[in-house]
């Protein structure tokens, strides 16, 4: 099967997103609190307080939208090799597990024990992930019922949750189950409340959103016109603003609203028509190698980013001293990739 490297491209420029953090674009901008361009910058690598959104936000929902998007090109390629729908569900049963219990690792590495949340990227996808497979294998028009079904639904159970406010902070359906579920497992104290207000029940419109990347996916391989996705993406964003606007459903990335997921599935759809158009379409390729080398080892890239920071940040120290103190993050950064560069070379591709 012909891989598509604009979705690898895609994906590498998400997780480079992510992996850049180092860089600490907060920190320089308090240096030059009366700088513009670097306030602008700033606010695009932090997430928002509440409403609304930044670059930086677009990580996550953009990573659960690509894998919606590669399932079809998955799919096709296990068939074509022999196997059936009951073996692939046992694999995405598997992998779903591998990724739940991947995000709950992430999540405990600061931590004296076992630190069951739920809420990591890793983990979200993993709990929605079988429910997509499943879609995967159905007619197109059965991705579009189940994401109004889940949409409608959700904003229904919010809305009717006997509350001031349905969208407030810690304050809302999924906040209350939490307080409930999330104190069935051991914990060293007493969960209250996520301090960024996160949540676990947000996998399920994070299941929403990894349809649209499915429709998406589904129509990249079967060649639909460019205009398809962007038409799409434009009445997304359109249907997430009026939602906004009108107060019926606030723009919240945090708690995963279904104006978030509108909005957000919106731009995804605009960034993979045009990662589509300049590398499949009119085959501009070389370019886009370097996002390509992290997109292609994205779960390395993803470990590398929350695991290999310290150990790098140390060895620069210790060998570079000074030398490295005004490229600090700059490094950092420059060594994530080194590494995944040599991974792509070696053909040595971690996948779940």
């Amino acid at each position: 099967m012909n891989r598509n490297q604009s979705l690898d491209a895609y994906r590498g420029f998400v997780m480079f997103l992510m992996m850049a953090e180092v860089l600490r674009l907060s920190k320089v901008s308090q240096s030059f609190p009366d700088n513009a361009f670097w306030a602008f910058l700033a606010y695009h690598q932090t997430h928002v307080e509440w409403t609304g959104a930044s670059l930086h936000d677009m990580i996550q929902p953009s990573f659960s939208f690509l894998a919606g998007a590669a399932l079809p090109y998955s799919i096709a390629a296990r068939v074509a090799k022999g196997a059936n729908e009951a073996r692939l569900f046992t694999d995405a049963l598997w992998r779903a597990f591998v990724l739940i219990a991947l995000g709950i690792f992430l999540r405990s590495t600061h931590s004296t024990q076992t630190n069951y949340t739920f809420e990591d990227t890793l983990t979200q996808i993993g709990m929605g992930y079988p429910f997509l497979f499943l879609l995967g294998w159905r007619p197109p028009k059965w991705a579009w019922v189940a994401l109004g079904a889940i949409l409608g639904g959700y904003w229904l159970a919010w809305t009717l949750y006997p509350v001031p406010d349905a969208w407030a902070k810690n304050n809302n359906l999924g906040h209350f189950f939490d307080v409930w579920f999330l104190n069935l497992f051991p914990r060293a104290k007493l969960f209250e409340a996520n301090r960024g207000g996160y949540l676990t029940l947000s996998f399920i419109p994070t299941l929403a959103t990894m349809i649209l990347g499915l429709i998406a996916g589904r129509w990249i391989r079967e060649a639909a016109s460019q205009s398809k996705l962007l038409i799409t993406g434009a009445a997304a964003i359109a249907a997430g603003l009026l939602l906004h606007l009108t107060g019926l459903c606030p723009i919240v990335k945090r708690i995963w609203t279904p104006a978030w997921v509108l909005f957000s599935g919106g731009i995804c759809f605009w960034l993979t028509s045009a990662f589509h158009w300049v590398i499949e379409v009119k085959n501009y390729r070389k370019w886009a190698f370097p996002l390509i080398v992290i997109g292609m080892n994205s779960i390395a890239a993803y470990l590398i980013a929350h695991l290999f920071e310290d150990f790098i940040a140390s060895s620069l120290k210790i060998h570079f001293n000074e030398l490295s103190t005004p490229f600090h993050g700059a490094l950092i950064l420059l060594a994530y990739w080194l590494i995944l560069w040599w991974m792509y070379n070696r053909k040595l591709f971690l996948k779940i």
